[in-house]
Order: C-alpha cells, then structure tokens, then sequence
C-alpha cells in the first residue's frame, strides 16, 4: 500500500525529502506549518487516510484524538531508540504522559546581525528599540504570536498562570505588543505578511540588519554569499530574562492510518542517525544525539553559531503549555496582535479582546 504522508515545507525543512524516495509515498500536503496544521485537520476529521505526518510539539496536544500513542508502537528496543534522542525533546513530544510524537528538531532562535551596521551590539529589546537597528520579525501566524510571548517573557510577565488560566490582560502584554509596533515602523509596509521564510530572506537582502532565526536559516545563510556580512548573537533578552520561543518539529502516525506496521517502518527508518543527519549538516539541530555530535563546524561563524544555539537550547527554552485549544488562542493572538502593528487597534484593546476569547476557549 502507497503510504500518503503530510509534510511541512520550507527552506529549512526540504532537503530532507530526497529520502522518501526509497519508499513507496504519496505527499498529499507540503506546506508552510500553519498551512499544514489547517489541511491535516480538515483531512483527519473527514476521516481520510493519513499514514504520517510532520507536526510541532506545541500542536500535538490539539491532535492528541487523531495521533496513534507510540510507546508500544515503535517496538522492544523502543528505549534504545528513545536513548538516542535528546531528553527534553522526547519530553516535548509527551502529552498526558503519553509519547504522540517523534522528534525531529529542536529548534530555539538566535540573533543574526549585519556586523557593518552597528558600533555596539544590541543584546536586549530595549537596546534594538532605541537604535536605529531594523529588527525584523514575523508579521502574522506563530512567528508574531511567538515573540510577543518571548516580549512577555522576558519582561517577567506571563499570559498564563500556574493553573493555565489566561493572564493576558497585564503590563507586560501591552509593553510587548507596544515594542512590536515601535519596531515595525522602522520595517517595510508589508510586514504584517511576513512569515519566517519572508524574515530570512529580508535578512539575507539587506532589507533589515538583524533579525531572529531558527537553526536551519544557516544553510541558507551559508550559501548566500552574505556570511561574511552577517554575525550569529544571543537572541534579544527581556528586563528580567534571557528566552527563546522554541519546540520540536516532529513526526506522527494519525490513528488514519491505513498501514500502520509501514508506518511505523518508516518512522523508526527517519529516527536513524542516518537521516537526522542530513538535518544535522544542514544547520538544523537534530534530535539525535548522536548525529549532532558529529557536526563539525565550516568556519568561525559556524562554531560560534552551534555554541550560541546550544546554549539557547539548555538555558533560555519556554514553550506554551500543552493544551488541546491551544491553536485557536494562537490564531485569534496573531490576528489581533497584526491589527495593532497596522494601526488598527491599541495594545490595550488587543490584550482585552485576547484575554476575552482565551477565557471563552478554555473554558
């Protein structure tokens, strides 16, 4: 049976799929993640055939009812595979004590800057604001939502309290929505359609001077022809902490699935070393260990690159809770949060009407 599989796609996420040539697929989805997230879901509910997907950690609480748990699924050496990969990636990939993912990056944001631009590194958001530095960031979709969490954050702020209640309603949400527009203005009139994709190559054009990355922006950057220009720093820090929006792309089996034994063939065979290689090399920070140990750096940007970013990952990480409705806050966050970096709404107007809906959605 011809396994259909949904992928995320990308700069930073396609030169990978060479090795589903080995196999007998079918790519029924290969979109950006909001764009897969929307299809996949549509899809499971009319109850169509799935047999894998790539997913995120911080979505997999919204597709617990569609995915197959893993634990007994990937087999007796199912620790030895697990042991391969880093802890707090397969932490990540848990919901409800149960294992519905595998993961396939871990991914957290530095800062690349253009070293031409600036006699003084900047090294908090309140340094960049008041430079003439042009920050550029995601204008719509996770990216937006995701650095006014990281605002929030690191101001010491939080829009969820210890018993996930929504907090959004405090002085750091209007702080932060109140520094995205600060930047904005210093951005091209179409940055509230910007997605990541649109942010690396702004980056790469000269259109801004710094901006945040995911790891897999560094083949791009390598490349490019601009590594010579551009710097790899510690991500902005708030008043109170040093953060990073972060999580795990990851690979799922939906309960879909019409073959499930090939499957699950196929998720051990994208867990190998081998093939979390091939992320490795390109700049991404694979899962497993073992192949990321391997990575030798190309040049002093490359080194200083993997140092900062895995320093990222073991000190500044946060990520949302895990909560089935989760998705729909970040969707009416994005959009109310693009309405005031337009002009349209005030920051407190943006954070009452998110705290209104979050209440409503988790309740």
């Amino acid at each position: 049976m011809t396994l259909r599989i949904a992928l995320v796609g990308g700069p930073m996420y396609d030169h990978l799929y060479p090795v589903f040539d080995e196999f007998d697929v079918e790519v029924i989805v290969h979109a950006d993640h909001p764009t897969l997230n929307r299809r996949v879901a549509q899809m499971l509910a009319a109850g169509e055939r799935i047999d894998l997907l790539s997913t995120h950690s911080k979505y997999a609480p919204s597709q617990a009812h569609w995915l197959q748990p893993l634990d007994s699924l990937i087999g007796v050496d199912s620790d030895l595979l697990l042991d391969s990969l880093a802890p707090l990636a397969v932490d990540l990939c848990r919901y409800n004590g149960q294992l519905l993912t595998l993961p396939r990056l871990i991914d957290v944001r530095i800062m690349w800057l253009r070293k031409n631009q600036v006699d003084v590194v900047p090294t908090t958001w309140q340094e960049i604001i008041d430079s003439p530095l042009r920050f550029g960031f995601p204008g719509r979709e996770s990216g937006l939502f995701g650095t006014f969490f990281e605002m929030v954050i690191g101001a010491g702020g939080s829009i969820f309290d210890q018993d996930q209640r929504p907090c959004f309603i405090s002085e750091h949400s209007i702080r932060a929505i109140e520094m995205l527009t600060s930047l904005a203005t210093k951005l091209p009139t179409d940055l509230p359609n910007w997605h990541y994709d649109q942010v690396d190559d702004a980056l790469l054009r000269g259109v801004v001077d710094a901006s945040g990355a995911w790891p897999g922006a560094w083949g791009q950057i390598l490349t490019s022809g601009q590594g010579d220009l551009l710097q790899p720093f510690r991500y902005p820090s708030g008043l109170q902490r040093w953060v990073s929006y972060a999580g795990c792309h990851a690979w799922g089996i939906p309960t879909t699935a019409g073959d499930l034994d090939s499957a699950v063939t196929l998720l051990r065979y994208l867990m190998s070393a081998d093939v979390h290689a091939r992320d490795a090399q390109s700049g991404s920070m694979c899962a497993n260990v073992q192949a990321l140990s391997k990575v030798e750096p190309v040049n002093e940007t490359d080194r200083q690159r993997l140092l900062i970013t895995r320093d990222t990952i073991n000190q500044a990480m946060i990520t949302y809770p895990s909560h089935v409705r989760f998705p729909e806050v970040e969707d009416a966050g994005w959009m109310l949060i693009n309405e005031a970096i337009r002009g349209l709404k005030s920051p407190q107007d943006v954070v009452e009407s998110l705290q209104s809906i979050a209440q409503s959605v988790f309740a």
